[in-house]
């Protein structure tokens, strides 16, 4: 432990990422990314991008790209906020819009993305987590009740369950004092975004990635939607961090992904109709698998522990997750792939079970 390390630091424990391992011959089903590549028009804008420009810093507002997400959801530039990834988008987010200690804790699911309490911990945040119902549903009700926000993604991760938008608006008309975020990462895959709520609910902010079905994890470019007032105070807490957000590169690649809607609709459905194959297969190999609208699954096998699957599975060159957490410990989080790595992946676990 460093004597340099501000007082707080010791006491942080930070989020642990999906492992990215730097070797050959592997089947990665463990970080949720889309296996089909970016938009050919993405590569091309980058390439046309990457010339004399970039020794100019980048306008500091993305207004061409905000402007590009705002007509995509019908919405004005000036309900939009960027940032580097929605890591960084909910960064802001938790620091700027709840953190009030004062109206009740932040409340969040109990199974759910695990940078939600990482995030609490370094602002000083104190919150609350909700637990799911028994069969991993969010239970709107629970929710009634003091509190300085509330958060939950939807679908939700790791479950993959998706809340409806009837529900989403319960949360918000019973909660007019504070702000509900509704975290849409794979929303694409399943689901309708909470983005046609934007107008109606002052309260509401819809966060959103384009490391998923738009294929962009390694360009990290987020963004969050929601009223000007809400927006206006994410915009203080970027110009007192980082003024300069996304680069050119980033700006040109999500405009050229968002134009070329053509390439988005065949990804994602690729992806929801692998998720279907998958999920009827290992239901035939005797898995409960929780209906998901992600573009991933998790299962639990009737009798063989997850954490020995994984392991066997990881042997035969193929990651998948799992986590050593209360109620989900028996369950295996499986991305899902190409459908050549799909069918690899049945038929080891057959060749295992």
């Amino acid at each position: 432990m460093s004597s340099y390390w501000s007082d707080f630091v010791k006491d942080l424990e930070p989020y642990s990422p999906g492992e990215q391992p730097q070797i050959s011959n592997i089947t990665k089903l463990n970080t949720n990314e889309n296996p089909y590549g970016p938009s050919p028009a993405v590569i091309k804008a980058i390439t046309e991008a990457a010339d004399d420009r970039l020794r100019l810093y980048p306008p500091p507002e993305s207004e061409s790209l905000k402007q590009t997400i705002a007509d995509n959801f019908n919405i004005t530039a000036s309900q939009v906020f960027v940032g580097n990834g929605s890591d960084e988008v909910l960064a802001h987010v938790f620091n700027g819009l709840l953190n009030h200690g004062d109206k009740g804790p932040l409340l969040f699911p109990d199974i759910s993305y695990s940078f939600y309490p990482v995030f609490c911990q370094l602002y000083a945040i104190d919150y609350k987590k909700i637990p799911l119902e028994k069969d991993f549903s969010i239970n709107v009700e629970n929710y009634q009740q003091p509190n300085g926000g509330i958060i939950f993604p939807n679908p939700n991760a790791p479950t993959g369950m998706l809340l409806g938008l009837e529900f989403i608006e319960q949360l918000l008309e019973k909660n007019t004092d504070s702000v509900v975020v509704v975290d849409e990462a794979y929303i694409d895959f399943g689901g309708q975004t909470a983005a046609s709520l934007i107008n109606q609910y002052e309260n509401l902010l819809v966060v959103q990635t384009m490391s998923k079905s738009r294929s962009l994890a390694g360009m990290r470019v987020g963004y969050a939607l929601g009223s000007q007032p809400l927006i206006d105070g994410l915009n203080r807490i970027k110009n007192s961090f980082n003024s300069y957000p996304l680069g050119h590169l980033q700006v040109a690649a999500a405009i050229a992904a968002f134009d070329d809607k053509a390439h988005f609709e065949i990804s994602r459905k690729k992806v929801i109709l692998e998720r279907e194959r998958v999920t009827s297969q290992l239901q035939a190999m005797n898995f409960e698998v929780l209906p998901s609208t992600a573009n991933f699954v998790l299962a639990r096998h009737s009798h063989k522990s997850a954490e020995d699957l994984a392991a066997l599975l990881r042997g035969e060159g193929i990651i998948v997750r799992h986590f050593s957490k209360p109620r989900i410990d028996q369950y295996l989080r499986v991305t899902i792939g190409t459908e050549n790595q799909n069918r690899l992946l049945i038929e080891t676990l057959k060749n295992i079970l």
